[in-house]
């Protein structure tokens, strides 16, 4: 999808790795998306809470996506690349190949996924140990982390993974290390997601008081002591295999890599909307928050000083905007969330075909759906008599209980589309309420957050960003460069490319527009508003 535009005089390039898919830009030098691709990965799901990849797949399909980005680009203008993926934990041999993370002892399979849940007893035990390193992560470490699944490796996978292991990765830390061969870490996964700080560096005492004293002893060659900051450039650029696998030119920059929700949170959350009547206009970016809702959400907010928010994870120094403090709240299931119930209500196949008929998406059918049965009243109100608990996988923030269960509460014996676009209007209310529940949380902390700033595949679904603006009473803005997560992925490659000087100067340069919604009492989504830096 090529954009009609004059060829700007400098490209980057990013990748962005999600749950289900892989996605890569070429974005050109003011932050427009000239060409976008992306190609499914593969997901095993051997048993309930077991969810796993595989890097070959996974890398397979970053050279895919991205060779069909640069298909006809004048290469000697493309200046760098930057990657993100989301927080899945990479396990490869002292060769740097494939372990198997399953018992089935598949060595492809060697991915444990960020939404993997196997390690319930190791993360309660974890945090039993009440280490000072816990007050980082909001008080109580999730099972998505990476401390717990290593620990559960060990348990479960000592001689077919555990003593065969050269390096555990954070996969963006594996993408940038397949890119130039150097296995340097990002600062932004390894503070994130593995206790490093930024100061301090490894608690060699966290690590041997929950059993992991092994990744002490090589000084935590497995697990990274070279550790860059989101930007920095890699090694000596892109190496000629990995040049010649994702088609871009040899030698090139390959930046430091970003967690994907962070990447989003750098596309989107300095956008600067003077003009707009925003309550965030003329206000520090600590006034927002990024809201990324893709699979799952991630709620982005910065500050100042550091702000211990119990339940939401941080504080992290420099993780995504450097100089500042990331506080991240999150949902451990949105968009996953209302796939589950919209296909398995009985009335799915009905919808599916009515869908296709009209040449909707099953989700604008729904809207439009319920805009017919909604009458005089505002859309909101059809749900006064259904209510949802939206915790089907856990409530990884602000309650931190990955026991919790869904429920749903107001049903009847109704089987028709009416009650299917019901329950999909309560199941995204309860998804509202929960990132109601994540911003007071983090303002009784500490926080001022006046402006919600959303991107990811859910902001692309109007009622979604509605309910969000209506529930939460603060206006949202959106970019109307909705690949926002690969914008910020290209920052990175702009950023290392040595064109900008720093990350703020690489997101003041690349450009866009946004455009808002307004909160309760509008029931409308607004249109396109002006040319807006997007930084």
């Amino acid at each position: 999808m090529h954009s009609k535009k004059q060829t700007p005089v400098k490209y980057y390039v990013g990748i962005d790795v999600g749950s289900a898919s892989v996605r890569a830009a070429l974005v050109d030098e003011y932050g427009t998306v000239v060409a976008h691709a992306d190609q499914p990965i593969q997901i095993w799901e051997p048993q309930p809470d077991h969810y796993e990849q595989s890097s070959a797949d996974i890398w397979a399909a970053c050279c895919s996506v991205t060779k069909k980005v640069v298909c006809g680009v004048d290469a000697s203008r493309i200046r760098g690349v930057g990657f993100d993926a989301t927080c899945s934990l990479v396990v490869v041999d002292k060769h740097f190949q494939p372990l198997a993370v399953n018992c089935e002892g598949q060595n492809y399979r060697n991915v444990i996924m960020w939404m993997d849940h196997r390690a319930v007893s190791q993360v309660e035990r974890i945090n039993a140990t009440q280490h000072r390193v816990l007050s980082y992560v909001g008080g109580v470490m999730s099972v998505e982390m990476q401390p717990p699944k290593l620990l559960w490796i060990k348990e479960n996978l000592q001689e077919l993974c555990w003593e065969k292991a050269g390096y555990f990765f954070d996969l963006p830390d594996f993408l940038s290390w397949k890119a130039t061969g150097v296995t340097a870490r990002s600062l932004c996964t390894v503070v994130c997601k593995w206790t490093y700080t930024s100061d301090g560096g490894w608690d060699d005492s966290f690590w041997k008081v929950i059993g992991l004293e092994d990744l002490v002893k090589d000084k935590y060659e497995k697990i990274g002591n070279h550790v860059l900051s989101p930007g920095e450039s890699v090694g000596k650029g892109l190496m000629p295999e990995a040049a010649k696998d994702l088609g871009l030119p040899e030698g090139i920059a390959v930046a430091a890599s970003l967690i994907d929700a962070h990447a989003g949170g750098l596309g989107v959350i300095g956008a600067d909307v003077k003009g707009h009547n925003l309550p965030c206009e003329n206000q520090p970016i600590t006034s927002r928050v990024a809201m990324i809702c893709g699979t799952s959400s991630c709620h982005m907010g910065v500050s100042e000083k550091p702000i211990f928010v119990p339940g939401v994870w941080g504080p992290y120094f420099s993780a995504m905007v450097p100089g500042l403090w990331l506080n991240e709240g999150g949902q451990s299931a949105t968009g996953k969330l209302i796939d589950h119930v919209v296909r398995g209500h009985v009335a799915f196949p009905e919808l599916q075909s009515k869908a296709a008929a009209s040449a909707h998406s099953i989700y604008t059918y729904l809207n439009s759906h319920l805009d017919l049965i909604k009458k005089s009243l505002p859309v909101g109100f059809l749900t006064v008599d259904l209510h949802v608990w939206p915790d089907f996988h856990g409530n990884r923030s602000p309650l931190t209980d990955l026991t919790l269960k869904g429920m749903v509460v107001g049903l009847t014996l109704s089987r028709g589309l009416d009650e299917l676009a019901l329950i999909y209007l309560a199941t995204i209310q309860a998804i509202a309420l929960g990132t109601r529940h994540i911003l007071e949380t983090m303002q009784a902390a500490g926080h001022h957050i006046n402006t919600l700033f959303l991107c990811g595949g859910l902001s692309k679904n109007p009622l979604f960003v509605q309910m969000h603006a209506d529930i939460t009473g603060k206006p949202v803005v959106l970019s109307k460069e909705v690949e926002s997560v690969l914008v910020g992925a290209a920052i990175l490659g702009a950023c290392a490319s040595g064109d900008f000087t720093s990350i703020q100067q690489s997101y003041h340069g690349m450009s866009g527009l946004v455009r808002d919604v307004d909160s309760a009492a509008s029931q409308t989504v607004q249109g396109w508003k002006g040319p807006l830096w997007i930084i």
